[in-house]
């Protein structure tokens, strides 16, 4: 079912036991996020549970969104800049998609207030350091995959992926590179022919 503004000023929408005004949009077979304009950026979280999105992206500016709740999606791919369209986001739950490379992740290094995220049933979460990547690359992380980051996890991150200067070494940058091969319209395939 596309999601249109219709579709949205009818779902149900309401204040959860954590006080944030929430929108649910779960079990709608919704392809992809579109129209979220609508909303007028009137909501704390917004829940896509059990739908058919395949990206993370396509957000318009949400100053006041911080949750998103994307459980059982086939999300595959996290859009570049989501931190300029949700810029106070801290809760992700991604649990049981299809992120396959630790590479994938990069986008949401840009998102400085993210503090909880899920990528539990994921390909990705079964990648070699995985936990201490993610810990690595998102070090205002406090808990991922609902258990909560500690400290000598913390210091095992960057001593396996920092260089003494602080910055990403040859291992962090080379998990850093392996990204999934998406096909995107419009772009071309690899060898450079349209």
């Amino acid at each position: 079912m596309k999601l249109t503004a219709d579709l949205i000023n009818n779902s149900l929408s309401h204040i959860n036991p954590l006080g944030d005004r929430e929108l649910i949009l779960r079990d709608l077979k919704i392809p992809a996020i579109e129209n979220l304009g609508v909303t007028k950026d009137l909501n704390d979280t917004i829940d896509f549970t059990n739908n058919d999105l395949r990206v993370l992206g396509n957000f318009p500016r949400l100053n006041r969104l911080k949750c998103l709740l994307l459980n059982n999606n086939r999300i595959t791919r996290i859009e570049s800049g989501l931190e300029t369209y949700v810029p106070h986001l801290h809760t992700i739950i991604l649990t049981n998609n299809a992120i396959a490379e630790l590479g994938d992740l990069e986008p949401l290094t840009k998102l400085k207030k993210l503090t909880h995220l899920s990528l539990l049933d994921n390909p990705v979460a079964k990648k070699q350091h995985y936990r201490l990547y993610v810990i690595h690359k998102l070090p205002q992380l406090r808990v991922l995959d609902f258990n909560k980051v500690k400290l000598a996890e913390r210091n095992e991150a960057k001593k396996l992926f920092s260089t003494e200067q602080g910055t990403d070494n040859d291992l962090a940058r080379s998990i850093g590179e392996s990204k999934s091969k998406t096909f995107e319209p419009g772009e071309g395939l690899s060898n450079g022919t349209k």
